[in-house]
């Protein structure tokens, strides 16, 4: 069958001799999936979810039992006080900057401490000119470096000592950099170095690609807010769009105040029927996150017996489901993100190109063939065209069919 995919016998041979050499690191990723998958029956069970919270509400969406039981059952996953979890978010940045909006006000300063966070909030923050960002109501941003892949202590306590930083972002997954993500253990000692000097400073966490890689979230080592996307992790490829913001309460109330109306906040927004998709994606996540790593896991070594550069490599910890591939060679990126597009169930026909993308700075190759348009957790691939020319790698509903499109994008560098 995998000569129909055109793939030779030499990339297969390889295969079956990189599969054997993860059998360890993915029994890891099995017990990790086990772990959540309990905790996620535990919180559908303590909330009694039932087919009636499948129903939907529509115009001002008053009385919503669905909505608001599922916010629970995320609440409970997560250990948060609250949750906000509405598909009226279109994407993880627009949740990200709902929440920024909501927590900030003229004056106050936003410190990152992983350096820039992703392109797409370049103009929402205001690094990028937008007459509708942060900084064009006065809302001051800095940041701070890693060095080294850690957390720049030295800087982030110089810094903490001035005052007069209300809210401090940390960005989990890598965006479009050379750095690794941010695991959970180091997460959870850079917090308590934060809270040491300001007990009141927000710590809010970008989430994404993160969820349910590991046995713990970020709110169980201290964080004040998580946010993240439906059509990455938790969605579990089933929900068809839609976010969250988890944490504090009295913030997840300014959230959703920002979301919706000041003074109906979380009351008011139809499900519209899509409780279920978002209740089943959730629940669904644990196993499809697993698969999405184990496929990652696979490309690492299957892309570094072949000479490339990956990063993690693929029995290192890893802190989010994406895989970088350093190429060096701009065709070699737009050839491999192409075989992804080939290798997938939607639009394999197609041939994706590099192009001006908005919100992005360089031309983006994107390859995508998924249900959902942008589901990262469905395989898709990814990156600048900029040296060093790394893939961008996430997503798997299955390993099976992630394994495929990894085979398809080697043979087609070939």
């Amino acid at each position: 069958m995998y000569e129909q995919f055109g793939i030779s016998e030499k990339i297969i041979n390889l295969s079956k001799e990189v599969e054997k050499e993860v059998e360890p690191v993915f029994e890891k990723i099995q017990k990790v999936c086990e772990y959540n998958s309990l905790k996620v029956l535990k919180a559908f069970q303590n909330n009694r979810i039932s087919d009636m919270h499948f129903n939907q509400t529509t115009g001002y969406g008053y009385g919503d039992i669905g909505r608001d039981t599922c916010e629970r059952v995320f609440a409970d996953i997560f250990r948060a006080e609250d949750a906000l979890v509405r598909g009226q978010f279109i994407s993880g940045t627009h949740a990200l900057t709902v929440a920024l909006f909501a927590f900030l006000r003229p004056g106050d300063t936003m410190l990152s401490i992983t350096g820039k966070p992703y392109d797409t909030l370049d103009e929402v923050i205001g690094i990028t000119e937008n007459p509708s960002s942060l900084k064009s109501y006065g809302i001051n941003f800095e940041k701070i470096d890693l060095v080294n892949n850690n957390f720049d202590y030295e800087k982030i306590e110089e810094r903490l000592k001035k005052g007069n930083i209300k809210l401090i972002e940390i960005q989990r997954s890598k965006g479009y950099s050379t750095r690794k993500s941010i695991k959970i253990s180091d997460l959870e000692k850079v917090i308590k170095c934060i809270r040491e000097y300001d007990k009141e400073v927000i710590i809010m966490i970008d989430n994404c690609y993160c969820e349910f890689v590991n046995e713990r979230e970020p709110l169980e080592v201290g964080a004040d807010i998580i946010v993240g996307s439906l059509i990455k992790n938790l969605g579990g490829g089933i929900a068809p769009n839609g976010a969250y913001i988890a944490g504090k309460k009295n913030l997840v109330k300014l959230a959703a105040e920002r979301l919706t109306v000041p003074g109906e906040g979380k009351e008011v927004g139809p499900s519209l029927g899509i409780t279920k998709s978002f209740l089943q994606g959730i629940f669904m996540a644990p196993s499809v996150v697993a698969s999405s790593l184990k496929t990652a896991v696979f490309a690492s070594r299957m892309l570094e017996k072949l000479g490339y550069q990956v990063e993690p490599k693929y029995d290192e910890e890893r802190a989010d489901i994406v895989q970088n591939i350093n190429f060096n060679d701009a065709t070699k990126l737009i050839k491999y993100c192409q075989g992804i597009q080939m290798g997938s169930p939607i639009d394999s026909d197609s041939i994706p190109e590099p192009w001006d993308m908005p919100g992005y700075t360089d031309k983006v190759i994107m390859a995508a063939g998924t249900f959902t348009q942008g589901s990262s957790i469905e395989l898709s691939c990814d990156g600048p065209i900029r040296p060093p020319y790394i893939a961008f790698m996430q997503g798997g509903l299955t390993y099976e069919y992630g394994k495929i499109g990894v085979l398809k994008a080697i043979q087609n560098m070939e």
